[in-house]
């Protein structure tokens, strides 16, 4: 499979509201099957991997994974994947169509380490498991149950893993299941007491969580500190990688620019602004708008970047024109700053102080 062959995965099944709720009190599964996978195996696999990726993993136990970032030589986000070490290799899957240029960037590293990473989107297919029942479903479907988020256990009598997550809700399980038994699997997990859902009822939820996806809630000048990728994907004290110095500096000398946040609209279906279009307030823009949703609860939702001076009482405008919606911050999505100086700035005045 190839960029070109990407699958079409369904929007919903019906009724992507009845599908949030599920996975907000049930469970229900989503094909996620258009997600690339690659497969890293190779005695070396995770000490190159450590020395290309933003997450610490040169001793990332088996049967674990974790999120990672690649960066550009500024610290800005390029890829962003899902990364599970079981069995021989090292699996990451990542954003549909983002594959092809995270492989070539991979290849290229490799030089002399005992590494092969390839495309293995054509062996593994991603389903989700979405809600509170998750470990009841996956008990009832056969699958082991990860104990702990990023826990990562070998499917039974077949190819694949099933990787517990803590995100778009606060349980959820990814199962990377051969692509050939994608419906075999798909029967199996909704025979097991799981909802069939789209992808629209995942993302609702994802936004609810203020979880970033790339390419809709990033744009070309994304740093990790924005999206809040610092932490569950980048970690402050490994050794270099592509990038590290401008997460250090921001991390220790200052606050980056923007913040993602999450903004409740109001206006109806047919006015809503899309991924990309301006935040504005008093008609200049301070943001741009990222993932749009009808939540179950919360109504028409969105994430945004927003510059770190806007206010979280602000008055705000999402989107232009016709689409131009009245908006306002959610207030359990925005972390204020506090006033004490970053650690490494706050080095510095000590430094000062003391000559």
């Amino acid at each position: 499979m190839n960029e070109l062959d990407t699958p079409t995965v369904p929007a919903h099944r019906g009724d992507p509201l009845a599908e949030q709720r599920a996975m907000a009190r049930s469970a229900a599964v989503v094909d996620r099957s258009d997600r690339g996978v690659i497969a890293v195996p190779g005695d070396d696999r995770l000490s190159w991997l450590h020395l290309i990726l933003t997450q610490h993993v040169s001793e990332l136990p088996a049967d674990t994974g974790t999120e990672t970032l690649v960066l550009d030589a500024n610290g800005r986000v390029l890829h962003h994947a899902v990364v599970a070490h079981v069995g021989d290799a090292v699996y990451l899957d990542t954003e549909p169509g983002e594959l092809p240029e995270l492989l070539a960037y991979l290849t290229k590293m490799v030089f002399w380490s005992k590494v092969e990473p390839r495309d293995a989107s054509a062996e593994l297919a991603v389903l989700s498991v979405v809600g509170p029942d998750t470990p009841a479903v996956l008990q009832a479907a056969g699958v082991p149950v990860p104990q702990r988020p990023h826990g990562a256990l070998a499917l039974p009598g077949s190819a694949g893993f099933v990787r517990r997550m803590d995100w778009p809700a606060p349980d959820a399980a990814d199962l990377l299941v051969p692509r050939a038994e994608l419906p075999t699997w798909w029967e199996r997990l909704t025979g097991a007491g799981a909802r069939p859902a789209g992808t629209m009822a995942f993302d609702a939820l994802r936004v609810e969580a203020t979880r970033p996806r790339l390419g809709v809630d990033t744009d070309e000048r994304t740093i990790p500190h924005e999206a809040g990728w610092i932490g569950s994907a980048v970690h402050l004290t490994k050794g270099c990688y592509r990038g590290q110095e401008t997460v250090a500096r921001v991390a220790n000398l200052g606050r980056p620019p923007r913040r993602l946040v999450r903004l409740h609209l109001d206006g109806g279906d047919e006015h809503l602004p899309g991924p990309g279009d301006p935040v504005l307030r008093d008609g200049r823009a301070v943001g741009r708008v990222g993932s749009v949703v009808q939540h179950h609860e919360l109504g028409p939702v969105a994430l945004a970047l927003v510059k770190r001076s806007v206010p979280v009482d602000a008055d705000l405008v999402a989107g232009e024109g016709e689409h131009a919606s009245p908006a306002t911050i959610d207030p359990d999505s925005y972390a204020p700053d506090d006033d004490a100086p970053r650690p490494g700035r706050a080095a510095q005045l000590r430094t000062r102080t003391t000559h």
